[in-house]
């Protein structure tokens, strides 16, 4: 399978884990980098009006990990450890995260994501640490299909 196409497997299994039924997504997978983008509805809000903290987190965990699984090819990755910084409040638009690998070895990828909304401003960050599972990738829903 050519990187392109491990690329395009990944964006399908994304778009077929059943969660994302609720956020319908837009996602773009590239070598050490995702990106993913959510339209923004009242069903992503807390009472107070504004995007829950779960979405924030979402976004920039799954653009973290899609950046990380970008560069292994056989297994799927697993997010063993996930810091999210939420910067700005947001209730509108679109919300966009962008995820990049920083650094890794053999055990283990480290990346970051940015979430901005609408306008560009940074709304959020994390960063967090991915390691190999032994789940073989074209065993997953949505890679292989």
């Amino acid at each position: 399978m050519s990187n392109n196409q491990h690329y395009q497997a990944l964006e399908n299994l994304y778009l077929a884990a059943p969660v994302n039924q609720i956020y319908q997504p837009v996602i773009k997978v590239s070598e050490g980098s995702a990106e993913i983008e959510i339209e923004l509805s009242e069903q992503y809000f807390h009472s107070g009006g504004g995007v829950h903290g779960s979405v924030y987190f979402k976004m920039l965990d799954d653009a973290a990990f899609f950046a990380a699984n970008s560069l292994e090819s056989e297994v799927f990755v697993l997010t063993t450890s996930f810091t999210t910084y939420i910067t700005r409040p947001v209730s509108e638009g679109i919300m966009k995260a962008v995820g990049k690998v920083v650094n890794q070895n053999r055990s283990q990828f480290i990346a970051e994501a940015v979430v901005y909304d609408s306008e560009d401003r940074e709304i959020g960050r994390g960063n967090g640490v991915f390691v190999r599972s032994k789940l073989p990738l074209t065993e997953q829903k949505g890679y292989a299909d």
